[in-house]
């Protein structure tokens, strides 16, 4: 059973940083590409950042294009997202999955999915 478990959320000042963490277990990393996605209060899911399986291909939403970095470590199925220059704007629960569809590049296409981690960014 694929299981995805977030971390690293937190309250941060605008213009702060956060680093993420999604660990995989259940299913080898490099036989699914992984994403990330968030969903602010009132509003729906969308796109944050996905990552080939090697790691070789990085996609970002236009809003965090920039200031987002995402990575992962395959060795400890570990999925990143380093969050710099953090706005109000990105506060959310930030959701890591993960999607073993050739058309990763498909977000409808990601099916495993962890609980979410609380992102607060507040003056």
């Amino acid at each position: 059973q694929v299981q995805l478990v977030e971390s690293g959320g937190g309250l941060v000042q605008p213009g702060g940083s956060l680093k993420l963490s999604c660990v995989l277990s259940g299913r080898s990393a490099t036989s699914v590409a992984l994403g990330w996605f968030r969903q602010a209060p009132g509003k729906e899911r969308e796109f944050v950042s996905i990552i080939s399986w090697l790691g070789e291909r990085t996609y970002y939403s236009e809003s965090v294009k920039g200031r987002f970095t995402v990575s992962r470590d395959n060795a400890i199925n570990t999925l990143y997202l380093q969050m710099n220059s953090l706005k109000i704007e990105d506060t959310g629960v930030y959701y890591c999955a993960a999607t073993a569809h050739s058309d990763y590049r498909d977000v409808r296409n990601y099916n495993y999915w962890g609980q979410g981690t609380q992102v607060t960014v507040s003056a």
